[in-house]
């Protein structure tokens, strides 16, 4: 199945999971972001967007991503024992308190907002309550939520790259500070990037997904401590 040929209801769901109007927080995370502003490594729209964008091809693409296209497949083959590995593996990839709680923060909303989304289903409800249980990190309950949609792994990936890019533009323009106009060029940017990230994505192995990206970790770090800060990571 591709994004192309799901029902509109489907596709419409998957572009309710890529908003940044979800309730589940993204919107007060810069991860890593501000304090990359702070230290002078992001102060330009064009600093900012070749962060992002390396942001994008080093941390998202073989991490995060890479998770939830493997995550995808288990949820189809209803592998419960793979998704609980998988969501292991992304709770103890994340460097710093504060990217670990973000990931605890938003997997336990959007959890929630799942419930909710969910009530009547009953078999659906199942699988939410072992989600919570499980302490499901952001990228395993996204997995999810993504194939409750009936969305491919491709168009399930597009999604959440573009939802964490809105998320992260609108970041930049606070933090910065940029324009409206700076920010959507910046996300024209990532737009282009986004479809080579998630073919990456969904091509790598176990052995090939990773997290590491060191300065991000020590901007994180730094951003723990420092004085004035707008975003929680």
């Amino acid at each position: 199945m591709t994004t192309e040929s799901l029902a509109p209801g489907s596709l419409l769901q998957l572009m309710w999971l890529a908003s940044p109007a979800l309730p589940i927080g993204g919107f007060s995370y810069s991860e890593g972001l501000e304090a990359a502003v702070h230290a002078g490594l992001a102060a330009t729209e064009q600093e900012a967007g070749d962060w992002l964008v390396q942001q994008l091809q080093l941390a998202q693409t073989r991490g995060d991503m890479a998770a939830i296209a493997q995550a995808l497949h288990a949820w189809a083959a209803h592998d419960l024992e793979r998704i609980a590995a998988l969501n292991a593996w992304v709770r103890t990839t994340r460097e710093t308190g504060e990217l670990r709680l973000q990931a605890e923060q938003m997997g336990r909303s959007l959890v929630d907002w799942l419930r909710n989304r969910h009530a009547g289903d009953a078999g659906r409800q199942d699988t939410i309550a072992w989600l919570a249980a499980h302490d499901a990190a952001y990228p395993i309950a996204f997995s999810y939520a993504a194939h409750c949609t009936g969305a491919a792994p491709q168009g399930a990936l597009l999604a959440y790259a573009f939802g964490w890019a809105e998320n992260m533009v609108q970041a930049a323009i606070k933090a910065v500070p940029l324009g409206q106009s700076s920010g959507q060029r910046i996300l024209a940017r990532l737009s282009q990037e986004i479809p080579a990230a998630v073919e990456h994505a969904l091509a790598l192995p176990d052995a090939a997904r990773q997290a590491f990206s060191p300065m991000l970790a020590i901007l994180s770090a730094r951003h723990e401590h420092q004085y004035s800060r707008l975003f929680r990571s």
